[in-house]
Order: C-alpha cells, then structure tokens, then sequence
C-alpha cells in the first residue's frame, strides 16, 4: 500500500490496525524525501536519525496498548520554531550555526502526542517574505510549478505536505504565512485564535525563548485534510505552562453547525484596496455556490462588515511598528526623517508603512484601539453570520521574484501591476482582530495551479471555520496531488 499521501487520521487508523508499522512509514517517508526533496528543497534541515528512534519507541509504545493522537505519524516542522540540537536560524546567515538547547512549546507537545519529527521546513529571511529564500538554505519551489514560489514564510511547510514528504506540518501565520503556502500548494491550513497556541520557543535568534505574548503572529497546523487541522489543533491548543493563562485548548466551543445547509455565510470577492484576480475570484465563486447548492444562507454584502481600508492600515500600522522595533539606531533615524516628509493627506500603503515603522506609542495605543472597536463589530458580525469566505492573496502562487526588496517589487494581477507588498491586505482581514481563519483548496486556476480560499470564523470559536472546512471538502473535494508527485509515489 501507498502510504505517502495518507492522512493522519488514515495513518492512525492503519498503524492502530497492524496493518503497517511507524518504521515503516517513517521509513517510506525518509526515502520520499531523499529521492523527491532535491528538486523542491521543502525540507532544509533533517532529522532522520532521531526519527528512526521516534518510530522504534511509537511501535513500542502502541504495542504496550498506548494511544497518543499522533502516534508514530511522521511530521515536519517550519525551521523557525527551536527543536534541541537542530539550528534555529530564520534564514539569517549570521545566525547560521545558533543552535538552541529546548524544544519550542508547540514541539514538546508534538513530541508527547508521539509525533515522529522528520525535519525542518525552509523560510525566508526573519520569515519577512510571501517567498520561502535565504543564503542558508537556498529557494523552495512550488510542487506544481518548480519555476513559482511555494509561498512564504511556512511555504517549505506547505510544498512538504503537497508533495507528500509527512502528514502534517508546524508553521505560523503573521501576514498569511500560514494561508497563503497552502493556497499556493493546494493543501489545507488553519490560522488560530490569537494566544491559542503558545508561541515561546518562536523567537528569531539570538533572542532567548520567553513567554511573551506575540502581537498578531500565531502558530498553526498544516495538513491535507480538513479532518486533520483540528486532530494537530487539538495537541498545539493551550496555555504556556509557564503563564498558566486561560485554558483554551479542549475548552473551545463546539462548531456552531455539523451541517452545511445551516451554515450562515458572507461572501467578500473584493478588497477596496486591491483587486482579486480572475482566478481567485473563481474559486471564491466556486465556494459560494457549493454553499447555496447545500442550503446554507449565504449573502454577499452586509452592513455589518468592518471596514476592510480602515482594518488594512491598524494592520500595517500595528505590524510594522512591532518589526521595526529592533531596526538599529541609524536605520530608525532615516525611516524617521523619510516619513516627516511624507504629506499628511498621502493615502498610499506605501507612505502607511513608512509611518508605521517609525509609530509613537501614543499612535501605537490609538490604533490598538481602532482594532478593539473593529473586533467589536466582528462581534455583531457574528450574531449574523457563522463565517466569512474571502480569498488569501490576490493570485495563485506566482513565479520566482527574488529582485530588489519587498517594496520594489510588483505583483502582476491579470495583467496589471500592483505594489508586492499590498496583497498582504487579504490576509490582514482575519489576522488585524485576531480571529481564526482555515485556508482550503478551492479548484484550479486555467495554468492548472491550485487557487484556495479563507474560511474566517468568531474569535475563540476556530471549531466553526475548520468543520465548515471539513464539509466543503466533502462536498467540493479538497487536496490534490500534483501531476509529479503522483507519478513519483513509491509502494511502501
């Protein structure tokens, strides 16, 4: 049997029957990756030995009657997050040969829910792009195209899954990170809550890993299944031990619906700030119409909307000002200097950014308060609506664009250029007030590229999106394998 695009839960099932062993798996999975992985570069760091002893102790371990939720599943985890003897080093050549001492959160628990870790998925510089590039580790191509990125900053996440180099995968999601890899890719994420899954030991180097409480940037499952985001939801939820907050995790509510035709959903096509390709737009359309062929009440406009400019720039505002804190004393003063000249009335993004990297406390404070104001009206949204369907980037993944820096670069939409830097809006929609979003395939662009959408749901109630997410898979169909990897799959 092929077991290399198995789910999780496939896995589990089989693994729990004898019908294949964790070394075996782990062993199908290895060769995978050392036959496939070249031509991708998905998986920059491995740990193949340590695997090998992670899937002796599962066999062990489910032999003595144990039943872990990941039980000798093979995984992978996004470079950024520490692992124990492995480098840490966000893709930044001065760090090349940090080498943290403890396990992220999120990887302890991977590890006790019997997870077997493969490896470390490749990211870009400090994760600051929407391409997965840096001198340490060189370029990850996309499965379906090897000439376009497979997205940023957990795109070695997403071509790993696509390609089927393990079941699951660990990525973050700060501006899409999370989403648009695995709308790129063609396979399943999901952005939690805000503070729903601890984040300590997610720290570039060489800072030291304290519990400190990430404004806007989450961590987050990646799979091929709907099914399976909230199997990994489920290990990563709850508090740091170290803080000891709330108890989210387990605590979350139920989904609102088991069904589809009682799902109330608004649909968002368009974004005031940037267009949605043609292809994009197709498969938001292609979403909308599985709903209302299901019975949902699905509407396209609502009053009760926040407004998405107005959210765009509290996000911009709010992001950069955190990543430029650290900027050295000169760099700081020029940005200063660059954005005192700006106009006070300039409305674009460009000059929003400029100001943000350069933000007083006193603006940080008012526009924290513009975002309470804004998840109080995705409050009220909610009393009417259970989710949002809105697309993750304007277009599926594009080609390689390494030139220049983020603000010299153009994103070509149907023919027209826009600023790179400005397709990040579509992912702010979710991330700005902290609510969870599920990324999922939503057909194929006329290249044959995969195109997905985001599912957006209450804040605290990610169950909602992910089994909305389970019940379109069912009803649209959900991950594909490329063209190559199929033809690439090995008997077990």
């Amino acid at each position: 049997m092929e077991w290399d695009f198995q789910s999780a839960e496939q896995l589990t099932a089989a693994l729990r029957g004898g019908a294949v062993t964790s070394v075996a798996v782990t062993e199908a999975a290895i060769a995978r990756i050392e036959r496939e992985d070249a031509a991708l570069n998905a998986i920059c760091v491995h740990d193949f030995e340590r695997a090998r002893d992670a899937a002796r102790r599962a066999d062990q371990a489910r032999a003595l009657g144990e039943h872990q939720p990941l039980l000798g599943i093979p995984v992978t985890v996004k470079e950024s997050f520490d692992m124990a003897g492995l480098p840490t080093t966000w893709g930044m050549p001065q760090h090349a040969n940090h080498v943290p001492a403890d396990d992220a959160v999120v990887v302890s628990r991977l590890k006790a829910a019997g997870a077997v870790i493969l490896g470390k998925t490749n990211v870009p510089v400090m994760l600051r792009d929407i391409q997965s590039f840096n001198e340490i580790y060189g370029t990850t191509n996309n499965p379906w195209d090897h000439g376009r990125t497979a997205g940023g900053s957990s795109g070695g996440s997403a071509a790993a899954l696509a390609a089927g180099l393990g079941a699951l995968s660990l990525g973050s999601d700060l501006a899409g990170s999370l989403r648009t890899p695995a709308h790129f890719c063609g396979v399943y994420a999901h952005k939690p809550t805000l503070g729903l899954v601890p984040t300590r030991g997610m720290a570039a180097p060489p800072a030291p890993a304290m519990p400190v409480d990430l404004d806007l940037a989450v961590a987050g499952p990646m799979a091929r299944t709907a099914r399976d985001l909230s199997v990994l939801l489920d290990v990563l939820a709850g508090p740091d031990p170290l803080t000891r907050g709330r108890a989210y995790g387990l605590a979350l509510p139920p989904a609102r619906h088991e069904h589809l035709s009682d799902f109330r959903v608004l649909i968002i096509e368009d974004h005031p700030l940037i267009p949605t390709g043609s292809a994009v737009r197709a498969g938001v359309r292609r979403v909308a119409d599985a709903l209302t062929d299901a019975g949902a009440h699905v509407e396209h406009h609502s009053s009760l909307l926040p407004d998405l400019a107005e959210a765009a720039r509290i996000y911009l505002l709010l992001m950069l000002a955190n990543a430029a804190a650290g900027l050295p004393g000169e760099v700081y003063d020029q940005l200063r200097t660059s954005a005192a000249a700006l106009r006070a009335d300039d409305p674009d993004l460009a000059a929003t950014r400029l100001r943000a990297m350069v933000l007083s406390h006193r603006d940080w404070v008012a526009a924290n308060n513009r975002r309470e104001l804004h998840r109080h009206g995705w409050r009220q949204l909610f009393t009417e609506f259970d989710a949002v369907v809105c697309p993750i980037t304007p277009t599926p993944a594009f080609p390689h664009d390494h030139t220049g820096d983020l603000e010299s670069r153009h994103l070509d939409i149907d023919g027209v250029a826009y600023p790179y830097f400005d397709q990040l809006v579509l992912a702010a929609v979710a991330t700005m007030p902290g609510l969870p979003a599920t990324a999922i395939p939503a057909g194929r662009s006329p290249e044959g590229l995969p195109v997905g959408v985001q599912l957006i749901g209450p804040m605290f109630e990610d169950r909602t999106p992910l089994r909305l997410a389970e019940l379109l898979e069912q009803r649209i169909g959900g991950f594909q394998p490329p063209e190559s990897a199929r033809r690439a799959i090995a008997p077990a």
